[in-house]
């Protein structure tokens, strides 16, 4: 129970469905403010903790100005700290500060001895990362000597998180061949170092005097190691060893190893990173600095009560297409269902004017909450003064609280050229604005009060089966509340039915969730006949119909029995939802949750939008799961995407429990909602967290000659594939699109480049290739050809690719987006040369002849180096013989000597 536990801080972070990654980071000159470090509920108490954080960032500052030139210093930073940690005068309450929008989460490891600082990363080269991950004993300096100093490797996290750059290491590949030679991969190539394998058993280890070859691949043995000499001259790079002492740089492309296969490199095209970091938009806001920068600055931080606010529109607009009913039936399932205990919640609504329908009230009970509902507007009527519902809104609060850190959820469905004239009012107030637009007309300027607060943006057509408003409020789940008390929704569908038609279908109540189990029923016109089974067949009493709203549900008493729960809805000429909402069923036990967004909030034609869902049981991500995103124009038109965990396209790792997957059905301009429907199965798997783009973990240094290994890399306990049935539905927000022509939309969507692309020789130098297919618009249908070129030079490969020898590809027709494709072929007789290695890169093109980019670069040695004339005698190729003889060949002689040797001792 312990690593669940351990967990438990991420989905605190987490639960915040359908939210987008709203960092308060600003770049002020040369100074970056807002930065919030986050410390997970779990950890215990202990203040020194708090001075290991502002060691850390004040350490990394004059670092990271050093090895920018002079461009960025980390200038003011927001420590949270935990609610159950006792309060102090010095901590003071967050504005729009959270653990939802943390840039770095601070949280006990798990596995338990997995200290090692990452950060995630779900976009391509040069976008911005999610956030850093450290841990206790590595703030506290007990990991010194695997990954170095705290401030060295925090800036190399910063460089992950807001520049987009990767790791200049592989653990998967550690070595590569290079003209027929064994290359540590590493960048700088000038590091020095050895190559070392150490050999422990029975408690004692051995450090062999050189690697062995591994027969098939020419490579070293897979126990090989690059041990760097601890003093060093080279001064590059942060990204692949920060923690040696003469590392001050990142590398460019003058120092920058483009050979070797190190993340950059697959992920960015052969750059540099600082060729990468050199085009942030960063970069070019910023000049050098002539003066020193100051010292960061720290405030410290602590989550208190919840106080929510809604502001409800019920003016004459809101009568159309049963929007105020529909408002209604999504604000009661809040009010009911989504908000937690504890919670303070007051009421405003307006129409050109603004009118209190209810103080803040403390919800405590199922009194409190039908009080609220009671409150509901009933009757449509008059003008549209979004300012008049924020001001008063404000005044509900400021009665018993300041508005810092108070959230407002904002609906409306109208239109307000006044709405700016607040902004100022908004912003100073210090809360947090959700903003709901329901129909074609809401304010267009709308969510820039959620942008410039961090709040959600959601938007809801007037296509009631889609249920766009419940599952808006529905997402409103706090993002800083106890995991025990968050409301998951599990189910939410929709259906215009004809005569009497059903509505049939079931939900998964898994073993993670259960508690506070609610079934939720809207119709538009008459109440329908509602039959709903618990997995052991017996029908469920207790329905509770309210006409008056147009929705009836049922709370499941207790924790809710594990399974399949089945439901059929009959009626006649009317639309139905239903929506299924539940609560973790332990607090010691992590629900599975989904959590999407898209990577940016407004998309301009033809520039594709990128729509993201992961799905995590506390640290574990989920695998294999049948995930779709459902996204709905402002006209109601409705596209089914479904998204990939493939490592292709649009995703950018395989098996992160990151699924992924481009949007390219523009239809209209205007507002897009997202929702995403997640189902696991036979097929999923929970595994291990990937840690992926951290700093590396040392095995060892080289100093006076001698060895000093660390303790071998914690490895991560991959969890053999288990069933994970469950079902989930969540918000994705919304992001607004412009600049859409008219249909019929013309064909602007190029492929989508090939990332996946690897190579083997298959014997007799013929050279086999795999990749997963592209599509005609990125990663949809089937793409026309593909053009296949080579080249023994990388750069040449790379910057020349329509001047590159082509291959024969006649035969080669394009199968299905997202399908493994195979291709082989043999290189012609001028490049079969002895320790050659050939370099392959693939475009692929539509019908239009629109070409993708250059894919990643695959690189084939078209001659193995022999292996070691014996397993117990070996020379490792790194190692200098300094011995000269005139005339005499003294490697070649020595070699013949180890040959006459072995037939000497019979081990041959």
């Amino acid at each position: 129970m312990g690593s669940w536990k351990s967990s438990i801080f991420i989905l605190i972070l987490c639960l915040l469905e359908g939210a987008l990654s709203n960092s308060l980071i600003q770049l002020n000159k040369n100074g970056y403010e807002g930065i919030v470090i986050a410390i997970d509920p779990n950890v215990p108490e202990d203040e020194a903790l708090l001075q290991h954080i502002k060691d850390m960032v004040t350490q990394a500052s004059p670092y990271l100005f050093e090895a920018t030139g002079k461009r960025f210093y980390f200038k003011s930073v927001a420590i949270l700290i935990p609610p159950n940690w006792k309060t102090k005068p010095s901590y003071v309450r967050p504005k729009l500060e959270t653990y939802q929008n943390a840039d770095v989460l601070v949280a006990v490891p798990d596995p338990a001895d997995h200290d090692e600082p990452y950060t995630e990363q779900v976009g391509k080269c040069g976008e911005k990362g999610e956030r850093i991950h450290l841990t206790p004993n590595f703030l506290a300096g007990k990991k010194l000597a695997q990954f170095g100093p705290q401030g060295r490797v925090f800036v190399h996290e910063w460089a992950h998180l807001r520049w987009g750059v990767f790791d200049e290491y592989n653990y998967d590949q550690k070595f590569y061949l290079s003209n027929g030679k064994p290359q540590p991969v590493k960048c700088s190539a000038a590091i020095s170092g050895e190559n070392r394998v150490r050999r422990c058993q029975g408690g004692s280890c051995v450090t062999d005097k050189g690697c062995r070859f591994d027969k098939v691949t020419g490579l070293y043995e897979k126990d090989c190691v690059f041990v760097p000499n601890k003093q060093q001259a080279e001064k590059a790079s942060i990204m692949f060893a920060q923690s040696l002492d003469s590392v001050v740089e990142f590398c460019t492309e003058k120092n920058h190893n483009k050979e070797a296969p190190s993340l950059q490199n697959q992920k960015c095209n052969l750059r540099s990173t600082w060729d990468v970091i050199s085009d942030s938009e960063d970069f070019k806001q910023t000049t050098p600095m002539t003066t020193l920068p100051p010292t960061p600055t720290f405030s410290l931080l602590q989550i208190g009560q919840r106080i929510v606010c809604l502001v409800l529109d019920k003016s004459g607009s809101m009568a159309n297409g049963d929007r105020l009913n529909r408002m209604n039936q999504a604000a009661k399932l809040f009010l009911m269902q989504t908000v937690e205990q504890g919670t303070w919640v007051g009421m405003v609504i307006f129409d050109q004017t603004a009118y209190i329908q209810s103080e803040l009230r403390q919800i405590n009970s199922g009194t409190d909450r039908d009080v609220l509902t009671r409150k509901l507007p009933t009757v449509a009527r008059g003008g549209t003064s979004i300012c008049s519902g924020l001001r008063s809104a404000f005044t509900v609060i400021r009665k018993k609280y300041p508005t810092s850190g108070a959230e407002i959820v904002l609906l409306t469905d109208g239109e307000d050229k006044s709405i700016s004239t607040c902004f100022g009012e908004v912003k100073q107030s210090g809360a947090i604005v959700h903003t709901v637009a329901l129909g074609p007309s809401a304010a267009k300027e709308l969510e820039q009060l959620s942008t410039m607060t961090g709040g959600l943006q959601a938007s809801a057509s007037d296509q009631a089966q889609n249920n766009g408003l419940i599952d808006a409020f529905a997402a409103l789940s706090s993002g800083n509340g106890a995991v025990s008390q968050r409301s998951i929704q599990l189910e939410s569908k929709g259906l215009t039915l004809q005569s009497r038609q059903w509505m049939n279908g079931s939900v998964i109540v898994d073993s993670t969730v259960g508690k506070d189990t609610l079934f939720l029923v809207t119709w538009t016109t008459q109440s329908p006949q509602i039959l709903i089974w618990d997995p052991s067949g017996k029908s469920q009493s207790g329905l509770v119909m309210d006409t008056a709203t147009k929705m009836a549900y049922l709370q499941v008493p207790g924790t809710a029995q594990v399974g399949v729960w089945k439901y059929s809805l009959q009626a006649s000429s009317q639309t139905l939802t239903l929506t299924v909402t539940s609560r973790p069923a332990s607090a010691t036990l992590p629900p599975i949750t989904v959590t999407s967004r898209t990577n940016k909030d407004t998309g301009k034609f033809p520039s594709p939008m990128i729509v993201y869902a992961t799905i995590r049981q506390g640290a574990s991500p989920i695998l294999r799961a049948n995930v779709i995103a459902l996204i709905e124009a402002v006209n109601g038109k409705t596209v089914y995407l479904e998204l990939l965990d493939n490592g292709a396209g649009a995703d950018v790792t395989k098996d992160d429990g990151v699924y992924s997957r481009y949007f390219t059905a523009y239809d209209t301009n205007g507002r897009y909602s997202v929702k995403i429907w997640a189902l696991g199965g036979v097929n999923a798997a929970r595994q291990r967290a990937p840690q992926q783009n951290g700093a590396m973990y040392m095995p060892g240094w080289i100093e006076n000659d001698e060895i000093k290994w660390n303790p071998p890399r914690p490895e991560i306990n991959h969890l053999q594939d288990k069933q994970v049935c469950f079902s989930r539905t969540t918000s994705g927000g919304s992001f607004v699109a412009s600049n859409v022509p008219k249909a019929p939309i013309p064909d602007v969507f190029p492929p989508c480049q090939i990332t996946d692309l690897k190579g083997k020789t298959q014997g007799n130098n013929v050279i086999n290739l795999t990749w997963t297919a592209p599509g005609d618009d990125f990663d949809h249908g089937r793409a026309h050809k593909y053009i296949i070129r080579i080249s023994t030079s990388i750069l040449d490969l790379r910057d020349n690719f329509n001047k590159s020898v082509q291959v024969n590809t006649t035969d080669l027709i394009p199968k299905e987006a997202n399908t493994e494709e195979f291709f082989v072929f043999e290189p012609k007789n001028i490049f079969l040369k002895s320790n050659t290695d050939l370099f392959i890169a693939i475009q692929a093109v539509d019908k239009a002849n629109l070409k993708s980019e250059i894919s990643n670069i695959a690189r084939v040695p078209l001659s193995i180096p022999p292996p070691e004339p014996d397993k117990k005698l070996i020379l490792d190729p790194e190692i200098k013989l300094n011995i000269t003889i005139p005339g005499i060949n003294v490697l070649k002689l020595m070699w013949k000597w180890i040959g006459e040797l072995q037939i000497t001792l019979g081990l041959h």
